[in-house]
């Protein structure tokens, strides 16, 4: 799991993992044609070219975030580098095309299949017989059965982080040959194209302690078209070289060199010459875009997240409710003043930028402190047109990441813990202009203000009603008692003689909800007879309109701030964002969210906190009402979605067992669907069983998917069948530069 600029590690399995909030990318795997939910937004963008015109040789150099902890997938510290090795030195049996749905891996498998379901399933496994460990030991039966033991979870001496499928396993044994593997289940899986992929040789699964240790730094032995050369942490860097007795299409070049360089210094290293390849963030690739054009070649585009494009709400609200930082500085400052001052930093020069430095300079400053300034300005635009002149040998290449955003709402307790409180939440967006994808979310219904009102009425929330707030108390949500936190909340203005406490909070206005839509029409209400309304009602009542049974409906909207209330207390949800500077698109989509809100009465309290405590001290802890994070997507939802969505159970020291289930919302109903579907050999009723759980986990609104990150990569533009890969698993072996003379496809394009 991961949010926009900070990487999060101690989550679960390092290879594929889940969707965001509902099943639309799983579905994936068994979806037809005409299934919207399943065709990609965007092609993978790697300029491909055939091997043909492909110089042998030559080193790669791709940034990754981190030299990884551990070189073992199945270890809780594994992360997208230990991925990212594996896939290039260990073999997998299967391995996702551009849709995300597993296919045969040819050079491992001659073919793999059920061969018998009564009384077990039996899948047999027929192995290339070429297929051998770099030691000369033919892949086989041995290395199957060593690594269902150390992953069955029967022996805790094997610190696993995962162990999905294997559990399942009651016996590997020899086929009719040494290249064939029988593998007998237990039970049934549907999902047992997802296990040994990727597999590892006997000597690191054989025993506890070669697999808690002997795999973390190094792997002897290997079988892909790489092999692990060395791991450097002086240098920061992971180098495989070809593997000599790799048996399939050779690799084209000699060397692949994993450089764990930070996403704000990537720019100044593809400039310096020192990257080949790195994923970048939107101003980055914009400066790309920029050079490239004023080489005078290409007019590609990097493609835009939601947080990156302007809409007509939010220029109409630009002033009003732009989201400043504690120093009031607004957004769109805040981004010049990083292009301006930050871009010497950005270009190595080791200056720190400080967009505060200059813009809150007195009127009165010295010549000195003038010409100080004006000095470190022209360094700054220096280095920018510096580093921009280095780039055109550089393009960005496009596509969306197989993982999804979400919009979760905590269940635990406060406003959300009541679901017609979150199914308001989830009619108040407007997911399209959040760029929100083709899904299932029928059951949900889409955005509706009138309805999320009724709901929020029918919930007990009434417009206008009694506020008793005590001083220093904060929101309804699951925060709303606690305070002495040390995040920081969005400042709109100083405190006022009022007892504003300072904190950002978006709704808090003289307009009622809906106002600026309906005309001023907010103060007619139309249920004074106090009878009960439900969600059921016909939209096109007023805000405040559906009093609930026993609730006596204001005659009239107070003057000040308009808000909803319930037994004394507004209506106001947490909103927990990241801090860091990578994260600028999560709070420009939660600033939009905050307005969708605020239309029909929710008023949210904006708190930035520090990116290394975000996870696990506020989304695992539940110390937060709203959040925004992505979930990596997954061909196999029956097994990897499972914890997602999971219903919460009281562990046996009276704690609550959430497994991955964050959002704390879950249903019996859900749990028994991933069971069945993941028991079930039949493809169609298997996929009609995801489909039910799909439709479930929308109307129990505990998480809301938004939209598909996208993929942002920079490359050299002589390397090809490398960039933005979307779903698809990249092929090591034919990656490499251009031979003098050859061009690669134009365009996105995959292979």
């Amino acid at each position: 799991m991961s949010h926009d600029g900070v990487g999060l590690r101690a989550v679960m399995r390092s290879v594929a993992f889940l969707t965001a909030g509902a099943l639309a990318v799983p579905l994936l795997a068994g979806c037809s044609s005409e299934d919207q939910a399943g065709k990609p937004l965007a092609k993978q963008d790697i300029a491909p070219a055939g091997r043909a015109r492909i110089a042998d040789g030559g080193t790669l150099r791709w940034a990754v975030d981190a030299v990884p902890e551990t070189l073992n997938t199945f270890q809780a510290d594994a992360d997208a580098a230990t991925s990212r090795v594996a896939q290039a030195v260990l073999p997998s049996m299967f391995r996702l095309d551009e849709r995300g749905r597993p296919e045969r891996n040819p050079d491992y498998l001659e073919s793999a299949k059920v061969v018998d379901t009564e009384p077990k399933q039996v899948v047999l496994y027929k192995l290339n017989q070429q297929a051998v460990w770099s030691d000369g030991r033919e892949i086989g039966a041995a290395d199957f059965a060593a690594q269902w033991r150390a992953l069955s979870g029967k022996d805790t001496a094997y610190w696993t982080a995962r162990n999905a499928g294997y559990e399942r396993i009651e016996k590997i044994e020899r086929g009719a040959n040494d290249l064939e593997v029988r593998v007998t289940f237990e039970r049934p899986y549907a999902d047992w194209r997802s296990l040994f992929s990727p597999l590892y040789p006997k000597d690191v699964m054989g025993t506890p302690d070669s697999f808690n240790d002997g795999a973390r730094r190094k792997l002897k032995v290997t079988a892909g078209p790489f092999a692990v050369k060395k791991v450097d942490r002086g240098d920061d860097e992971v180098v495989l070289t070809r593997n000599p007795r790799w048996w399939g299409q050779p690799a084209k070049l000699s060397e692949i060199v994993l450089r764990a360089v930070p996403h704000d210094k990537r720019a100044a290293a593809l400039a310096a010459g020192t990257l080949d390849l790195a994923e970048v963030d939107p101003e980055s690739a914009e400066h790309l875009t920029l050079a490239q054009r004023a080489g005078g070649k290409g007019t590609r585009t990097p493609l835009q997240g939601p947080g990156e494009r302007k809409t007509s709400e939010d220029e109409a609200s630009a002033d009003e409710e732009r989201g400043s930082d504690e120093d009031g500085t607004s957004a769109d400052q805040e981004r010049s003043s990083e292009r301006e001052a930050g871009s010497d930093e950005a270009a190595g020069s080791g200056t720190g930028s400080d967009s505060d430095s200059d813009s809150d300079s007195d009127s009165d400053s010295d010549s000195d402190g003038k010409a100080g300034s004006d000095e470190k300005q022209g360094k700054a635009a220096g280095g920018f047109e510096r580093r921009r002149a280095a780039l055109p040998g550089f393009e960005v290449r496009t596509s969306l990441e197989p993982a999804y955003t979400q919009l979760a709402l905590n269940g635990a307790g406060g406003p959300l813990a009541d679901e017609r409180v979150r199914r308001a939440v989830a009619r108040a967006l407007d997911r399209e202009a959040l760029s929100a994808y083709a899904d299932n979310s029928g059951a949900l219904g889409g955005q509706d203000t009138d309805e999320a009102q009724a709901l929020l009425a029918d919930a007990g929330w009434v417009l206008g009603g009694p506020i008793t707030k005590k001083k220093g108390e904060k929101a309804a949500g699951a925060e709303g008692e606690k305070s002495g936190k040390s995040e920081k909340s969005e400042s709109s203005e100083e405190e006022s003689a009022g007892g504003d406490d300072g904190t950002y909070i978006v709704g808090e206005d003289d307009k009622a909800p809906g106002e600026a839509d309906r005309g001023g029409e907010s103060g007619k209400h139309l249920a004074q007879d106090g009878k009960q309304y439900t969600s059921k009602s016909k939209p096109g009542g007023a805000p405040g309109a559906y009093a609930p049974l026993g609730t006596a409906a204001p005659a009239a909207v107070p003057a000040g701030p308009a808000t909803l209330a319930k037994d004394g207390k507004p209506l106001t949800l947490r909103f927990v964002l990241p801090s860091g500077s990578g994260s600028r698109t999560l709070r420009t989509v939660a600033d939009r969210i905050s307005r969708m809100l605020k239309k029909v009465g929710i008023r949210t309290e904006i708190s930035k906190v520090a990116d290394e405590s975000y996870f696990k001290d506020h989304i695992a802890s539940g110390q937060y009402d709203l959040a925004l994070y992505s979930w990596p997507a997954s061909a196999f939802p029956a097994t990897d979605a499972r914890p997602i969505f999971a219903k919460p159970v009281p562990a046996a020291d009276g704690s609550l067992n959430v497994e991955q289930n964050y959002t704390r919302v879950g249903t019996d109903q859900v749990d028994q669907l991933f069971d069945q579907a993941v028991g079930t050999l039949d493809e169609g009723e298997h996929r009609g069983l995801i489909r039910k759980a799909d439709s479930r986990i929308w109307a129990a609104a505990g998480s809301i998917p938004l939209y598909q990150r996208p993929q942002l990569t920079a490359a050299r533009k002589d390397l090809v069948n490398a960039g933005s890969f979307g779903f698809e698993t990249p092929v090591y072996e034919d990656m490499g530069f251009l031979k003098k003379g050859s061009k690669a496809a134009p365009g996105p394009s995959r292979k």
